[in-house]
């Protein structure tokens, strides 16, 4: 506890320093951190870990920790685990940061306080998964979960660097639409894919159940899904150039296309190839990617203007003195 403390009262320290700064920092490092937590976790999967600590909170009935008897699936589940409490320090310390600012801004309170709530919610899920004795459902639901996570972290990170003044559109409302679709439609390949890797071999355990559906044919909705996710961005690049929309918002469009371009070429070299587990986790990773690209298209189609300070009636007047000549 003591330690704790001493924590907190630095990042106090560091949030009246540097402000908005150490604030951006913290919320990129929380969006990075969450991605990389769903890569380590797709690891522990990959090679057969799921169940390294067959138990949760603990590792084991007795420990906490992982024991030597448990092997390198122990070390690597109870070291998937351990980077929980990083990614907690994170977005703590976002939470803190935030509330020290002045002028406080409800906006990223309330953004930091989301993101580090996701954390628990994420560990409960996990352990559900655990306790289940990694059940296909529960693990899409934990996989889901963080791309909840990773969108809250991005909305902290790109707030944080903005100023705080009210939003306006930079996009025709009908493209605006049209990008908040293609999130959505990001989502349900998102949501498919966790099907997808339900029914395949890769449980996590080798005594882990599937979840029934046929590889064949939900890896080809997979695709279907992904077909229309691609032409919808590509729809959206060339209407965004066709309006000459801010160059923000045709990068991240483009950006949208390429990774989604990337992801689908290693989509389809892990199908012909037998899903090896570089390919696999390569392609877990790019989900992230994707979805963060995603979010960027969507952020993109509006700014936030800086906020102006309220007026008084006395706002912007001056001292002026007349002389009056003496009679």
């Amino acid at each position: 506890m003591i330690t704790f403390a001493r924590t907190m009262a630095g990042v106090s320290r560091i949030a009246k320093i540097s402000g908005k700064p150490a604030l951006s920092r913290l919320a990129f490092a929380s969006v990075v951190a969450n991605v990389v937590i769903v890569g380590t976790g797709g690891a522990v999967r990959l090679t057969e870990s799921g169940l390294g600590c067959p138990t949760w909170p603990r590792c084991t009935d007795e420990s906490y920790t992982t024991t030597p008897e448990m092997g390198v699936h122990g070390a690597i589940e109870f070291g998937n685990r351990l980077l929980t409490f990083v990614l907690a320090a994170i977005v703590i310390a976002g939470v803190v940061v935030a509330w020290q600012q002045r002028p406080r801004r409800r906006s990223l309170v309330a953004l930091s306080v989301a993101t580090a709530l996701g954390i628990p919610a994420q560990a409960v899920i996990g352990g559900v998964t655990v306790l289940t004795d990694l059940n296909p459902w529960v693990v899409g639901l934990h996989f889901l979960a963080s791309m909840a996570v990773i969108a809250a972290a991005y909305a902290f990170w790109r707030t944080a660097r903005e100023p705080d003044g009210p939003t306006r559109p930079t996009v025709p409302g009908p493209l605006r639409t049209l990008a908040g679709l293609t999130v959505g439609v990001t989502g349900l390949v998102l949501l498919v894919g966790t099907w997808v890797t339900g029914s395949g071999p890769h449980s996590g355990d080798s005594g882990a159940a599937r979840n029934g559906l046929d590889p064949e044919s939900i890896s080809q909705v997979h695709a279907d899904t992904v077909f229309l996710l691609l032409g919808l961005s590509v729809a959206l690049w060339f209407a965004f150039r066709a309006v000459a929309a801010p160059p923000a918002a045709t990068r991240a469009a483009g950006l949208l296309v390429l990774t989604e371009l990337g992801q689908g070429v290693i989509g389809f070299a892990q199908y012909f190839t037998g899903l090896p587990v570089v390919l696999v986790g390569a392609h877990l990773v790019g989900s992230c990617l994707v979805w963060l690209a995603a979010l960027a298209v969507l952020w993109a189609t509006r700014d936030r203007q800086p906020a102006t300070a309220p007026t008084s009636p006395a706002a912007g007047a001056t001292d002026v003195r007349v002389a009056v000549p003496a009679r």
